[in-house]
């Protein structure tokens, strides 16, 4: 088991009462061996427990999490999930958010 967690974001994202975060768990040999959703606050913050399958390969092990269904990074560069004009935006980068975790056997 490995707990996945963020603290809820101080900017106010406004993810929505249904937000969902996907957690990725990508094992050393570049295989997806987890994929799945899990409850998010509106803030952003989320405290997840997934099991590590048994079939991931022993090495390093990218754990992805990301906010599922929003795009910030589309062509326009606007917030497409905030009304306009009501709240200044400051846009962040688009990176894919990863964090290592080492597999042994």
């Amino acid at each position: 088991m490995v707990t996945v967690s963020a603290p809820e974001a101080k900017c106010d994202p406004r993810y929505g009462s249904d937000a969902q975060v996907r957690i990725v768990l990508t094992d050393a040999s570049g295989e997806d061996v987890l994929n799945t959703l899990a409850p998010m606050s509106d803030a952003g913050g989320f405290t997840v427990m997934v099991n590590v399958p048994l079939i991931s390969s022993p090495g390093l092990m990218a754990v992805k999490a990301e906010p599922f269904g929003v795009d910030w990074c589309d062509d326009t560069g606007t917030n497409n999930r905030a009304n306009q004009g009501e709240v200044e935006l400051e846009r962040a980068s688009c990176a894919e958010p990863s964090k290592p975790l080492t597999i042994t056997k």
